[in-house]
Parts: structure tokens; C-alpha cells; sequence
């Protein structure tokens, strides 16, 4: 048995499932499975690598299970898991996107997304604070779309997106747009060296060979830079950023700061 989950998992134990394509890269298993243990709480966390023409039987499987006890959902099934859930918060409602699935007592699944909120609970742990900041956010997928939500309920003056899929980006200028009218704009390539932050929401860093999403050479002294990716630790934008001497927020800050959130949203 691994040293890091509750040493004699039985009939009574519930399980969580991490779902995502691929799911090598997820951290969540370690992190709360370590929880469980040290707490005595009897439940497991395990990855599950659902390609995208199976999610729906996967999904429906995991809900079918009676000691199923919710899941979190990864890259790139935020978006389509929110279907899988009938109750939704504003924040999935406005980005469109899911990160975590419960069923609530009464047996209906809730969707809600922690993403941003953790995003934004480790800028402040690190002494940024987003409020009256320009912020450039690259990538509109499941995550910015949650972060672009949190970083404007946290009162940041302007947010700059640069997503490339136009319709997606259409789409969630058009539902931030209802809350924060003329506060969201689309990125234009010079926005880059006036923001105090930028932040990369998109999958390039997870492959070693994966271009810069921009070149932190250009970025002015001070530049706050983060990344979302977890795996690798550091990516070569914060190696980069950070041998410039810019201060940098690596990717698992967001998870940490969304341990909390978990145990208050799965009850453990």
C-alpha cells in the first residue's frame, strides 16, 4: 500500500476521482490522499484518464457508484463536465467551465470551479494583490476562464485576454461582460509590456519541447509572471522570468490554495 493513502481502504471507504486526458501530470492524488491519512479520513483519491469519446461513460459510471463521493475534472474536460451536474454556481455559470462535482444530499450533482479562486488566494499569499492591477491572461480554456472570473471579483482595473479560438473567446467576453462591463478587453500584442501580471492559462510549458507562450525578455522590471501548469514545477517561462529577476508564481500555488476549498465543498 502506498505510504501516502490510508493504510486499509475497505467497504466503507469512499472514493474521489481526479478525470482528466491525461492525468500523469495531477498532483491532487498525492496532496489529499496524504490528507486522508494523516487524518484519519476514510476516503481515496485516484486519477482516472478518460479520453474524450469515453467522458460520458465514465462519468456517468463514477455517478452511478453509491461510495462515489465526487470528483475533480483536469485538461480538457472542464468545459463538457459541467453537463454532468444539474445545480451550478455563478462562477461555473459565467466561465462555462467546471473543476469540481459533488452530489449533494439530496442527490443531485452540483458543479462548482475552485481555479480561480485558489489562483487568486496564492497571488495574495505571495504578496500580489490584484486589485487596480492590468492583468494579460493567456488562454480562455477551463482554468482562465475561471481565473478571468476571480481575478475581476477581485477588483483587477483591466483584464486582457488572448485566447486564439475567437469563438470561444467571443464567448466568454460576452458572459464577463454582463458583470464587469468594460473591464474585459481582447489582447492586442502591446498590452504586453503595460500590465503588472501576466499569467500563462495555456497547456504550453507541459512538454520540454513546447514553444514560450511569450517572451519574458520583453517585460518590464517588477512584471508579475505565473503559470498555471503543475508538472513540470518549473517551467521554462518562470525559469526564464525568473533568471530576469521578475517575480514568478509557479503553477502549484493554485492547488494548494484549493485544498481548503475541497474539504469545505466534499465535506471531509
Amino acid at each position: 500500500m502506498n505510504d501516502t493513502m490510508i493504510p486499509s481502504p475497505s467497504g466503507t471507504t469512499r472514493f474521489l476521482a481526479v478525470v482528466g486526458d491525461p492525468v500523469s501530470q495531477v498532483r491532487a492524488p498525492l496532496l489529499l490522499n496524504r490528507l486522508f491519512r494523516d487524518e484519519g479520513v476514510d476516503v481515496v483519491m485516484i486519477a482516472v484518464h478518460a479520453r474524450a469519446e469515453n467522458l460520458e461513460t465514465v462519468i456517468r459510471g463514477l455517478q452511478a457508484a453509491e461510495n462515489f463521493h465526487g470528483m475533480l475534472v483536469t485538461i480538457p474536460h472542464k468545459f463538457s463536465c459541467c453537463r454532468f451536474a444539474e445545480r451550478h454556481s455563478l462562477c461555473v455559470e459565467l466561465s462555462g467551465a467546471t473543476n469540481a462535482l459533488r452530489r449533494d444530499p439530496d442527490g443531485v450533482w452540483r458543479a462548482e470551479n475552485f481555479d480561480g479562486i485558489g489562483f487568486v488566494l496564492g497571488l495574495r499569499h505571495a504578496g500580489f494583490e490584484p486589485k487596480g492591477k492590468d492583468v494579460l491572461l493567456l488562454g480562455g480554456g477551463g482554468a482562465g476562464s475561471a481565473i478571468a472570473v476571480a481575478l475581476l471579483e477581485a477588483g483587477v482595473q483591466r483584464l486582457h485576454l488572448r485566447e486564439p479560438d475567437q469563438a470561444k473567446a467571443a464567448e466568454l467576453m460576452r458572459r464577463l461582460e454582463l458583470h464587469w462591463p468594460g473591464r474585459v478587453m481582447l489582447d492586442r500584442d502591446k498590452s504586453i509590456r503595460d500590465v503588472d501580471l501576466l499569467i500563462n492559462a495555456t497547456p504550453l510549458g507541459l512538454q520540454p519541447d513546447d514553444p514560450l507562450p511569450f517572451d519574458p525578455a520583453v517585460l518590464a522590471a517588477g512584471t508579475w509572471v505565473a503559470d498555471i501548469i503543475m508538472k513540470p514545477a518549473e517551467t521554462r517561462l518562470l525559469r526564464l522570468a525568473a533568471e530576469r529577476g521578475l517575480p514568478v508564481q509557479p503553477g502549484i500555488s493554485m492547488l494548494n490554495e484549493q485544498i481548503d476549498c475541497y474539504r469545505a465543498f466534499f465535506s471531509f
